[in-house]
């Protein structure tokens, strides 16, 4: 295991304060903000310990509320909603400087057996045949090297590779509002079914906008010709996965308006499984002069 993924590892394994009660560090995003990605997947976890063993996550709804601060901890609320006999829901709220940040309500279920049916996975390369992160930024002479030095200890902990040259490597032209982009993390996992959510889930808000930026030609945050933010994040984990084996991201927006964008995904296994759908709602705007 890398040491930067034993970091990460560390950074998602929270400190339980009191019955329901938990809480956790945070570190500086390639924005100067908690990444949204990770107060997700800390909130995920504290919903999962006080779940029972024999339940696996199936979905999550989520709400950003507020701007996350990297320098101080953040406390998560577990609410108990529900322990049913096949069902079992929380609700979770993180708080920082005493107001809430972020909300997530999550379900689980107890394994079954039941009707099956997907959507086909799509046409990819083979990950093995794409640049690494490292490759790809290495090349691109028009990023700050402090941006490409972020994007790079960001991304330490997981190997993220790009079918096609991401919105910050080429801009200028709209493109097809889709994106793919294979994932997996930089070392072997544990088999607890959770933690391979939780790592999913905090993958999961890295790239889900590019689909909207390539859409109208822009860069992103990269290049600073976007501002925005997330503002809603959905999940459904449908068939068990690895996220320390390789999973295709496939991601497009089929709208934006408002100031808002729409990014909406499938997650495969290499084998063609399909294994998580993704929603995310997020603030997209033009730089104001």
């Amino acid at each position: 295991m890398s040491q930067a993924l034993q970091d990460l590892l560390d950074l998602l394994d929270l400190e339980q304060i009191e019955e329901n009660i938990f809480r956790g560090r945070s570190r500086s995003a390639v924005v100067p903000r908690v990444f949204g990605g990770q107060v997700a997947a800390q909130a995920l976890v504290a919903a999962g310990r006080t779940v029972p063993e024999d339940r696996l996550a199936h979905s999550l709804h989520a709400y950003f509320l507020r701007i996350g601060d990297p320098g101080a901890p953040i406390v998560y609320t577990v609410d108990r909603m529900n322990d049913g006999r096949s069902f079992t829901a929380r609700r979770v709220v993180a708080v920082q400087h005493g107001q809430p940040i972020f909300a997530l309500s999550a379900s689980f279920q107890r394994p079954e057996q039941g009707f099956e049916h997907q959507a086909p996975m799509p046409d990819a390369p083979d990950p093995a045949t794409l640049p690494t992160s490292e490759e790809r930024l290495s090349g691109y002479g028009h990023l700050d090297r402090g941006v490409v030095e972020k994007f790079l200890e960001a991304r330490a902990a997981v190997d993220v590779r790009y079918v096609d040259e991401p919105p910050y490597g080429k801009f200028g032209e709209p493109r097809e509002p889709h994106s793919q982009v294979w994932f997996r993390t930089n070392g072997k996992l544990g088999d607890d079914p959770l933690l391979h959510v939780v790592l999913a889930t905090y993958v999961s808000d890295m790239t889900l906008l590019d689909s909207i930026l390539l859409a109208h030609g822009r860069g992103g945050w990269a290049v600073g010709d976007v501002v925005g933010a997330s503002l809603d994040h959905a999940m459904w984990f449908h068939r068990p996965f690895r996220a320390d084996e390789w999973l295709l991201y496939d991601q497009q927006s089929p709208s934006a308006s408002g100031g808002r964008g729409l990014g909406q995904a499938r997650i495969y296994t290499q084998d063609g499984r399909l294994a998580i759908s993704v929603i995310q709602e997020g603030v997209v705007r033009a730089p104001r002069g």
